[in-house]
């Protein structure tokens, strides 16, 4: 039974690292609002991943508006420190967070949005998508095929070694998930890493190189030179919405910890994975680190295009009212890094304060002469 709908004015989507800078925002501009997120605990995005997770980023790119990130700027925190920090802003700033609330459907009624969520229904004039474009882990339809002995797990369900069989491991994907599974598995484990990587950072986030070239990859290229204002940033848009280099975790790594990479997994032949040169492997555990979906299905307005929703710096102007932050190259490249979805957060703030003013002004009796 749906409970009595709840009216807030603002309806932020998400409490990660997005809607907790959308909240901020919005609270530095006195404009009341709620934030929603699905998981008991601020912070349990960072915590639900696998144990020995550390951010690619640095101390210095880790901070949300109004709260730097504590510790050595060079440092990169664990998973948990960085959950915890999460937590520690909300409270800093007294955010109203409700959690433990998935929202199941997003849609119109009249001039209100309307959100519903396990029989509860949030009526609001605004409504931010706070969430990263990885929401629901992908995998190929023919992994349904693979011998039900092979333990799968996709790299969203992967936490330590202790989940896997005896024998070996076919890594499926070579991104920076994959990489970083891939050399803690080769540990107790033989591994075999199936795909190409998508490029390679030329130098370690750690080392003295970084030191010079991380403050201006990430305040300069990322943040002000490869954006949907440029032409430069344009043009890379399309390329790097599909996938990142390698970032921590070198090839040189991985063949020096006996990790073999191996072509593309193509299909399933007799309950075993085939290589797209024909080759099968007979495993005991398939990992599936082939990225995610935007996960949006639960939005039921005429917003979303092929591959992303339709926005202009994640205004939606076909939807008055509805917003987005947290996407990958919302604006920039840093949209979906730390550092930078505080500016995406302070122009969705600022828009929805104009909405706000327009709102107030036009229910003011007029006063006649």
């Amino acid at each position: 039974m749906t409970e009595r709908p709840e009216h807030v004015e603002t309806l932020v989507i998400g409490g990660g690292q997005a809607g907790l800078a959308v909240g901020y925002q919005l609270s530095q501009r006195g404009l009341p609002f709620l934030i929603v997120d699905a998981n008991e605990r601020v912070g349990d995005a960072w915590r639900n991943r696998w144990d020995s997770l550390r951010l690619f980023t640095p101390n210095l790119f880790n901070s949300l508006p109004g709260l730097s990130y504590p510790g050595d700027r060079w440092d990169l925190p664990t998973k948990d420190e960085f959950a915890d920090y999460l937590e520690r802003y909300a409270k800093e700033f007294d955010l109203p967070v409700r959690t433990g609330v998935r929202v199941t459907k997003l849609t119109r009624d009249g001039q209100r949005f309307v959100a519903t969520a396990d029989g509860r229904r949030f009526e609001a004039d605004n409504v931010v998508v706070a969430m990263s474009s990885w929401q629901k882990p992908r995998v190929p339809e023919f992994a349904s095929l693979l011998d039900p002995g092979i333990v799968q797990l996709h790299a969203a369900d992967y936490r330590n070694p202790r989940q896997l069989r005896d024998g070996d491991v076919l890594i499926v994907g070579v991104g920076n998930s994959g990489a970083e599974i891939a050399l803690e598995l080769s540990q107790t484990h033989r591994v075999w890493l199936s795909g190409r990587p998508f490029g390679v950072l030329p130098f370690r986030p750690t080392s003295a190189v970084a030191r010079v070239l991380m403050p201006i990859v990430g305040r300069v290229i990322f943040h002000r030179v490869l954006t949907t204002d440029t032409p430069i940033g344009r043009k890379a848009r399309p390329k790097m919405v599909k996938g990142d280099p390698l970032i921590r975790v070198k090839p040189k790594d991985l063949a020096a910890a006996g990790v073999e990479s191996v072509p593309r997994t193509a299909g399933v032949v007799e309950g075993m994975p085939q290589l797209e040169d024909g080759r099968l492997f007979e495993v005991a555990n398939v990992i599936w680190c082939t990225g995610f979906d935007p996960g949006l299905s639960w939005i039921d307005l005429p917003v979303m295009g092929p591959q992303e929703p339709k926005h202009n710096r994640g205004i939606v102007e076909d939807e008055p009212g509805l917003y987005f932050v947290g996407l990958k190259f919302l604006y920039a490249k840093s949209s979906e890094q730390i550092h930078g979805v505080g500016r995406d957060a302070a122009r969705i703030a600022d828009a929805i304060a104009v909405r706000h003013r327009a709102g107030r002004d036009s229910a003011r009796p007029s006063v006649s002469s």
